[in-house]
């Protein structure tokens, strides 16, 4: 069975539905009646979309079905493992969600109620996080006797820092939306029910940027951060020569020069 397509060239399972609106595509988590907990199968889905995304999508809205994002892993999923393999299954998680991360599409979450484990180091792979009042936020793993292996060790500490995350892994502590907001976790705080209509706005403000620069934000970007300053410096300036030698960025700098583009204002 696959999930809708949309264009999509790889059949998709059942768990994942895809709409299209112009040039932003919906990813949406359909398994509201287990609080869309991820299956490898889930993952192995999002993995082959991203790897092979619609011809003509330029942004990604990342959803989810029901009252939450996703309470983590499925543990229907933790059969015994000896090490080598639990190390596999980790890192096929780590590869799929690097697709979404270091791919090709900018990614806008959309964040409600349970943002749990594997949850939230799926939304940790997004590039924007728009987050609902009712989002709620916490890496149990401690607690079962297990340790986060969806690339949150090294995803959610550059957002709210290593000690936070060793207290939230220690003590089971939840952060409500109010926090994970001041926290970092999420970009946007919208009004309950809200979120999908901003992250479509967003995302559809991203897909008009050009190709190029979206490119640069999502490969360039986070290299230059994670660089000494020298590398950063010079990756920066070899970036800013390609990005500002295409055609697309002339002519948009043309227009801007003429009076006919849109000048940055108060929003």
């Amino acid at each position: 069975m696959t999930g809708s397509t949309n264009g999509v060239r790889t059949p998709l399972p059942p768990t994942l539905h895809v709409e299209r609106q112009g040039a932003v595509a919906v990813v949406r988590l359909a398994r509201a009646e287990k609080r869309n907990a991820l299956d490898d199968t889930t993952v192995l889905g999002l993995e082959a979309f991203f790897s092979s995304p619609p011809a003509g999508v330029a942004a990604v809205v990342l959803d989810a079905a029901g009252e939450h994002f996703s309470a983590g892993l499925d543990l229907a999923e933790l059969d015994e493992r000896d090490a080598f393999a639990g190390m596999q299954h980790s890192m096929m998680w780590h590869r799929a969600f690097e697709r979404i991360e270091r791919g090709t599409l900018p990614v806008v979450a959309v964040l409600k109620g349970a943002v749990i484990g594997g949850g939230l180091e799926l939304a940790c792979a997004a590039h924007v996080r728009v987050a609902e009042p009712s989002a709620f936020y916490a890496l149990p793993e401690a607690q079962r006797g297990l340790f986060t292996g969806g690339g949150a060790a090294v995803r959610v500490p550059r957002l709210i820092g290593t000690h936070r995350m060793a207290d939230m892994m220690l003590t089971g502590r939840v952060l409500d939306a109010d926090e994970g907001q001041s926290l970092g976790i999420s970009t946007y705080l919208t009004a309950e029910g809200g979120g999908l209509a901003l992250a479509m706005e967003l995302a559809g403000r991203i897909a008009a940027n050009s190709p190029v620069t979206n490119f640069a934000v999502l490969q360039a970007l986070p290299r230059i951060a994670e660089s000494n300053p020298a590398d950063g410096y010079l990756m920066e300036s070899l970036m800013a020569a390609v990005a500002s030698s295409s055609a697309e960025a002339q002519d948009r700098m043309r227009e801007f020069l003429a009076g006919r583009g849109d000048k940055v204002r108060r929003s």
